[in-house]
């Protein structure tokens, strides 16, 4: 049975760009995506994905033919047709799993090569659309090329932010993982702290809502919602006070040296989430899961997120 997330007919290749360190998380939210992971940089699948909402990924090419050798790529594109400004790239400049990297002599005569034969007219500045060749595996691809842009930087330096919040590749990622696929899905983030997943959310379109019991942070999160233009509700009140329920939660567990929270509050807090939700990613630094299944949770999967010795368990449950 085809997911609504699938693109008909359709097929595209993700490269991506992690440290080591991330190297569990970014697969954990490629398994959220596509329901796979890939041990490597590349993955092919037929869910189409804006690559700017992955802070691990570095573009996605459309396929719109494949060939054994370059000279059948030159041949097909001979026949392409485009109404529209056009370049082309050859991202083979780092080394794509067991293919190595082309260097940039080669890599600009490729382009110039098919650049040459595509009817259409070259902007090589800005152009209306940017066409992607790629070698993998012995086989090239060529098709629409879209380059990840990095918005999840501009969010690191917020006019509200204290030392133990996550990083904002983290909580972008935690976003993805929690929500793959926005169409159709509401979230809460009901521990929200000063916003760090709501903003990274919120800029992905993904309709989620906020909430934290105390009443200095929760002013701080709108105010970080509203420095990067971001619309969102922040209501103040613990999790036992939410009545509407919700298809996705995240929690990052409470903890700092102001928050004196016990076990028993955080059970209560996994209990509650039970109450208004069916699908939960915790973030926490100390194992849980006895918490999480008295709960009434079943862990589906999970990781952990490293920064140096630092450790963050990402756990997801249904």
């Amino acid at each position: 049975m085809k997911h609504a997330f699938e693109a008909d007919n359709k097929k595209f290749i993700y490269t991506y760009v992690r440290q080591t360190d991330e190297h569990d998380l970014c697969r954990l939210e490629m398994r959220a995506f596509f329901g796979f992971d890939s041990p490597s940089n590349v993955i092919k699948s037929s869910v189409k994905i804006e690559p700017s909402r992955s802070p691990f990924m570095k573009e996605r090419l459309e396929v719109l033919f494949s060939g054994n050798d370059l000279d059948d790529i030159i041949e097909q594109a001979s026949e392409f047709v485009t109404h529209k400004t056009f370049k082309v790239t050859c991202i083979n400049s780092i080394a794509l799993d067991t293919t190595v990297k082309l260097h940039h002599p080669e890599r600009r005569s490729i382009e110039r090569k098919i650049g040459e034969v595509i009817q259409g007219e070259a902007d090589l500045l800005e152009p209306n659309v940017n066409f992607g060749i790629v070698l993998l595996d012995e086989v090239w691809h060529f098709g629409i090329l879209v380059e990840s842009e990095p918005i999840w930087r501009f969010h690191m330096q917020k006019p509200h932010m204290y030392s133990t919040a996550l990083s904002t590749r983290v909580a972008r990622a935690v976003a993805n993982i929690a929500v793959p696929h926005p169409e159709g899905i509401r979230a809460i983030d009901p521990c929200c702290g000063i916003g760090t997943v709501l903003v990274e959310a919120r800029s992905m379109g993904i309709d989620i809502v906020g909430r934290d019991i105390n009443p200095l942070v929760c002013l701080g999160s709108r105010k970080n919602l509203a420095h990067f233009g971001l619309e969102g509700e922040v209501v103040i009140g613990p999790i036992s006070k939410v009545t509407d329920t919700y298809d996705a939660a995240i929690i990052d567990m409470p903890y700092n040296l102001f928050t004196h929270i016990t076990a028993e509050g955080q059970q209560d807090i996994l209990n509650d989430a039970r109450r208004i939700t069916s699908r939960l990613v915790v973030v926490t630094i100390e194992p849980m899961d006895h918490m999480i299944i008295e709960a009434g949770f079943t862990i589906v999967d999970r990781c952990v997120a490293k920064k140096g010795t630092f450790e963050r368990q990402i756990v997801v449950c249904e």
